[in-house]
């Protein structure tokens, strides 16, 4: 995979894809897209001391970084799944800045994407990590999850992770009121989650975005 490193307008870090020419975050702000959508409008909005989280597209790792300090900061116990077919190579992922602005510990970061893949792997008290180097179609789960972040590539870039099948697959992951939260709003996105079954929640994006999708189980 061809990548290299983006500065986005809050100061933090992105990752360029260059094979498709599409960016891990929004240019207008790694950290505050991450955080308004996954931890503002996803962790926070669960209000449970216990959760389980599937991350759909680990990445720079930075959704993982957010949801394991608020973790900590909120008391909040985490079986947090994430599955990624192609994994950074190491000489990127140990120059992403995240941990500066986030005035966490580099070790801390670097612990999430040194640890072992395919094996429970336990970051901290409340904290408790398993990544699957796997694609979403071919990943199987015993458990079922209150919260997916669902942050692949755009429809346009890989519409096949918007299809029918993977969406019904996601809705029969989780549990009842359980929710996907995901930046994309697309009319066609929405009307294939309503087919699906989901509720489905507009709600205003981060700086740039007009608006994001939260998806719960019925």
């Amino acid at each position: 995979m061809n990548t290299t490193i983006v500065k986005t307008n809050d100061g933090s870090d992105t990752i360029l894809n260059k094979d498709i020419n599409e960016c891990y975050h929004s240019k207008h702000g790694a950290i505050v897209e991450a955080k308004h959508i996954f931890i503002k409008n996803g962790l926070l909005n669960l209000k449970k001391n216990k959760t389980k989280i599937l991350e759909v597209g680990f990445g720079s790792g930075l959704n993982t970084l957010l949801t394991l300090i608020k973790a900590k900061k909120n008391n909040i116990k985490i079986i947090y799944d994430t599955i990624e077919p192609f994994p950074l190579n190491k000489e990127i992922y140990e120059q992403l800045n995240y941990y500066k602005i986030l005035d966490t510990s580099r070790d801390l970061f670097l612990k999430i994407h040194n640890c072992l893949w395919e094996k429970r792997i336990k970051i901290n008290d409340f904290f408790f990590i398993k990544k699957q180097k796997t694609s979403l179609s071919n990943f199987n789960s015993n458990i079922k999850y209150d919260i997916i972040y669902f942050d692949a590539f755009s429809p346009r870039k890989q519409p096949e992770m918007w299809s029918e099948n993977i969406l019904t697959k996601t809705y029969n992951l989780l549990n009842k009121n359980g929710y996907l939260i995901t930046y994309c709003s697309k009319g066609s996105f929405k009307r294939i989650l309503n087919k699906i079954g989901y509720d489905i929640e507009i709600i205003n994006g981060p700086i740039g975005k007009r608006e994001i999708t939260r998806a719960s189980r019925k």
